[in-house]
């Protein structure tokens, strides 16, 4: 295992004011799937465009596999896979011919075939672009990543406007490019994704990471395993929080759309607490579920936020 990304002290500033991306400082290893998560706004594909070279830093060091852009932009650019979050290709020209478009550009590229058939667009082959719908262009996109047989994979928001089985699809397709000895930085609004795919994970917000480990690690840091959200009859006032905040096993407290959610370690333990607090209260329960702490509550406890796109 080596470090194959590595930035320190990232920074960009537009216009001398607006600080996009403050003091980011990132190390992803051979073979990850490395996801970066933010807010939109947040900073996350200023810091993408710098690493794949399309954006100049203002200040900070930015090493690819041991080089940088300002000496082996060449090289870098043949073991670099980026698609785009949109990416927009000539509707013109048919698949294959687009695929063996962007092959030309490499020196080693992937036979333009076995990257069709990897993304199921085999069939499609002599469509034109234009003719193709919203998933299929997004696979078309990928291959266009993949056909030069890059080492790094880069992709933002691969998965959108896929159906489920074609995002499951594209999940595979990823876990061979690691088994393979490829590495992969991802942008996803999905947190399911994000969870079953990355080894590791960044949370960026305002231009800076907020917190960094594997899913896991970080939905332990959260202080609670188990998710109790339920409503009552009245008003979830700072009185009312209080008691919520008081009940066994309970390690935080928020509201959420009209829900207040508790996080908690033994959920045996709070909710017979919490029924019989509400009976005291003379309120209602209106509705009441419990499940497994996600990246999602993650999120939402460091930003604030929820991650989706606006």
């Amino acid at each position: 295992m080596g470090t194959v990304i590595q930035c320190r002290d990232l920074r960009k500033t537009y216009d001398g004011r607006v600080e996009a991306v403050r003091g980011l400082s990132l190390a992803i290893e051979t073979g990850e799937c490395f996801g970066l998560l933010g807010p939109n706004g947040a900073g996350k594909t200023t810091t993408i465009e710098i690493l794949e070279g399309l954006l100049e830093p203002t200040g900070g060091q930015v090493s690819i596999l041991g080089h940088t852009w300002q000496e082996n932009a060449r090289e870098l650019r043949e073991w670099l896979g980026i698609s785009l979050q949109e990416t927009r290709l000539s509707e013109k020209l048919t698949v294959r011919e687009t695929i063996e478009l962007f092959a030309s550009f490499y020196r080693e590229p992937r036979c333009s075939g076995d990257v069709l058939e990897q993304m199921q667009l085999s069939e499609k082959g002599d469509t034109w672009v234009g003719k193709l719908s919203g998933g299929q262009r997004q696979r078309l996109a990928v291959a266009t990543a993949l056909v030069g047989n890059p080492k790094i994979l880069f992709l933002d928001e691969p998965t959108t406007g896929l159906d489920p089985q074609s995002r499951r699809q594209l999940w595979d397709i990823i876990r061979a490019f690691q088994q393979s000895g490829g590495t992969v930085l991802l942008t996803t609004h999905y947190m399911d994704e994000a969870e079953r795919l990355c080894d590791r994970l960044a949370i960026v917000d305002y231009g800076k990471i907020i917190a960094e480990g594997t899913p896991a690690d970080l939905i332990e840091r959260l202080g609670g395993h188990h998710v109790v959200e339920f409503a009552v009859s009245g008003n979830s006032n700072g009185t009312a929080l209080e008691v919520w905040r008081g009940l066994p096993g309970v390690e935080s407290v928020r509201t959420d759309d009209g829900l207040v959610c508790l996080h908690v370690h033994e959920p045996h333990l709070t909710i017979p607490a919490l029924l019989d607090a509400v009976d005291k209260q003379h309120e209602q329960l209106l509705h009441l579920t419990t499940r497994q702490a996600s990246l999602e509550d993650v999120f939402v406890r460091l930003t604030g936020r929820h991650l989706r796109e606006e």
